[in-house]
């Protein structure tokens, strides 16, 4: 079987196509297209000598929903809601991301007030109907979203989650007045309590599927086009894959998809190594995605957002992300501090040393300017790029302003960046109880490997692990995962035997539900994996935890003690005497495909694979000193070097810095130890 994953990110896609037969390896990195992503996809596969048509399994990542929400690149929606209840979405839950800050508002709403609209109707927490739906009134709402030209529509009833009688009848008259329309439903997205949590969710789908619809559209037509005859999968965020036509409902799963892919391949990665506890550390063209993983599971969460106060209810991947890519721009503010990033020059027109137009200096400006990184070899010498750009504006912006040379400033832009860096990495350990001092890091996308081990240095984490792909980690990640879907439900009531039987049905009939679209993807009996969780807190709490249960249920006592356990690994205490409430359940199905098993590679001597030497700057050296240079390709098993000195490959580069020693994997994996 031959096998692509790919990698659509803010500034290149990335590919890698694997052969099970002769475990054959091929990786290639384009520029990414942002107007139109499928135009990258296609250039990629195009660049490969492996021919589209000789592709049996097509898996990939993408940031095309993101990038929608980022720029409200999206189609107008209307959101039909009970009376009394149009402003849930603005309102939310009146939080901001700062609260000291009294000048920066909350992003405004995906839909604007006078595209809510409301019918008469209400059900109560029981699911019992107080009100009777009006039909009338729908029909009226309908009648505006039709001369308003709004063809897609979200529908969030309130208790809606406990009884969506209401809601089906809704859209049933919808598609009756207005057939061209698509309808999103809250009680089939977001089954759960919570209005604007619900309601936010709901339009955040709603208004992505016309978008990721049509781009799914262009490149499975693409592919066809070309030879490709199966199916075309995409990740989503919780970090399995889905086909196309599942998508075409649940188009928010994918909006984290490109990080979720590169988290998943870090997992493996570590493990591949021997380590259970690891951070992945995902440095691209614009952005720095943070993961973690310990005891061997990723890290996940049940509400993530790609704008505060507007959040996205489906489980992801735990990933925070800030805005210190390779092309993130160094600046200086108002005050006279040098910034890095969050804004970057992306992939058009890209640094100044892409010599694409880029007239603002960057973190790759400054690389290249201490000598990590050599302009040549970009993409093993196939992208143009040179220096004489990158000191003219590091010079120009930073060290004339500042009063520094021009490797001062571009010392200082890697130190800042640095720092930022370690503040992402705290976001995902010490912020919630890990010590990093446990973790390995994982290192990849371009620009991972010549940070990393300079996090690892200030953050004290022993090892990094640089993987034999680092540029490419994110697309790897996308032949490593099952289908999977999950579905949530409300249940509440305290947690004791007597209420066995009641949670013991609600599983298996969210199970039933996760079975038929499993099969529906044609998914057979012996593939298909299901795990069980119950949302638990203790009674008054707010938040709750996930706790793992079997099904049928043997008892409510043992799953409450795990509930203790964890909420004491998690928080540092637990009350065994306090009363213990179920929030919630989910069930989580898989389609088991199989993996790909990648060869080790052959053993040599780090002589095979020394390049020569060049001047790069070090920090801790005090400045340029005399660095080691090396093919990646060349190095062998059980080879050993010591630090300063620089890996060169086509798709990154690694950066060794002094006192640090590096050992290769039996599996190509670099191990730096700090």
């Amino acid at each position: 079987m031959t096998r692509a994953g790919i990698d659509i990110g803010g500034t290149f896609t990335d590919l890698i196509i694997f052969d099970e037969e002769t475990g054959r390896i091929e990786i290639t990195k384009t520029p990414s297209t942002p107007d139109n992503s499928a135009e990258g996809v296609i250039n990629g596969l195009t660049k490969a000598e492996t021919a589209i048509s000789d592709l049996d399994f097509f898996s990939h990542g993408s940031t095309v929903g993101t990038n929608a929400l980022i720029e409200r690149d999206l189609p107008r929606t209307g959101l039909l809601t009970t009376a009394g209840f149009r402003d849930v979405h603005e309102i939310r839950d009146a939080t901001k991301e700062d609260v000291w800050d009294a000048y920066t508002d909350v992003a405004d709403p995906y839909v604007t007030r006078r595209d809510r609209l409301e019918v008469t109707e209400r059900i109560d927490y029981n699911g019992e109907v107080v009100t009777p739906l009006n039909e009338d009134d729908v029909r009226e709402v309908v009648e505006v979203f039709k001369k308003r030209g709004i063809d897609t529509i979200a529908i969030s009833l309130i208790n809606a989650y406990v009884n969506g009688d209401h809601e089906r009848r809704v859209q049933e008259i919808v598609e009756d007045e207005h057939p061209d329309a698509f309808v999103c439903c809250s009680h089939e997205i977001l089954p759960e309590m919570f209005e604007h949590e619900r309601t936010s969710t709901t339009i955040v789908n709603a208004a992505l599927v016309p978008v990721v619809k049509e781009y799914l559209t262009d490149l499975a037509d693409q592919l066809e086009s070309r030879g490709y005859e199966n199916d075309v999968l995409a990740m989503h965020s919780g970090g399995g894959m889905m086909t196309t036509e599942a998508i075409a409902y649940y188009a928010a799963r994918i909006a984290n998809s490109g990080p979720t892919a590169g988290a998943i391949a870090g997992q493996y990665i570590a493990e591949q190594c021997g380590f259970d506890n690891a951070i992945g550390f995902d440095m691209g063209g614009t952005s720095v995605d943070v993961s973690l993983t310990y005891g061997g599971d990723i890290e996940m969460t049940d509400e993530w957002a790609v704008e505060y106060g507007y959040p996205i209810m489906f489980p992801s991947t735990d990933i925070k992300t800030i805005g210190a890519g390779g092309g993130s721009v160094a600046w200086i503010d108002e005050g006279g501090s040098l910034r890095v990033g969050p804004r970057s020059q992306g992939a058009d027109p890209g640094p100044a040393c892409y010599m694409r137009g880029g007239d603002k200096p960057t973190i790759t400006d400054a690389n290249v300017l201490l000598g990590w990184v050599d302009p040549d070899k970009f993409l093993g010498g196939d992208m143009d790029a040179t220096a004489g750009p990158s000191r003219e504006v590091i010079e120009r912006d930073i060290a004339e302003p500042l009063g520094l040379d021009t490797t001062e400033a571009a010392s200082a832009i890697e130190q800042i960046a640095i720092a930022n860096m370690c503040n992402a990495v705290r976001l995902v350990s010490t912020s919630k109880g890990y010590d990093p001092r446990d973790f390995a890091i994982v290192a990849f996308g371009g620009a991972g490997p010549m940070h990393a081990a300079h996090v690892a240095r200030e953050m004290s984490i022993p090892n990094v692990i640089v993987p034999p792909y680092p540029g490419i980690n994110s697309a790897l990640g996308c032949l490593l995962v099952d289908v999977e879907h999950d579905l949530s439900k409300t249940f509440v009531a305290n947690a004791t035997e007597a209420i066995a039987d009641d949670l013991e049905a609600t599983l298996a009939e969210v199970e039933s539900e996760i079975l038929e679209r499993l099969r529906a993807e044609e998914i057979e009996d012996d593939q298909i994996r299901l795990e069980h969780e119950i949302k638990m807190r203790y009674a008054g709490q707010w938040r709750s935890l996930a706790v793992p249960c079997s099904l049928p249920i043997e008892s409510v006592d043992e799953i409450r003690e795990r509930f203790h356990e964890e909420h004491e690994r998690v928080y540092a205490y637990s009350d065994r005497d306090a009363t213990v409430e179920i929030y919630g359940i989910r069930v989580t199905g898989r389609g088991v495909v199989e993996k790909p098993s990648f060869p080790e590679i052959e053993s040599g001597s780090v002589e095979d694979a020394h390049l020569g030497t060049r001047e790069v700057y070090f920090e801790d050296a005090g400045g340029f000193v005399e660095t080691d240079l090396y093919q990646r390709e060349q190095l062998g098993a059980g080879a050993t070097f010591s630090g300063p000195a620089i890996v060169e490959q086509m798709d990154s580069t690694v950066v060794v810095p002094p006192e640090a020693s590096v050992e290769v994997e039996q599996t190509g994996n670099l191990i730096i130890e700090i």
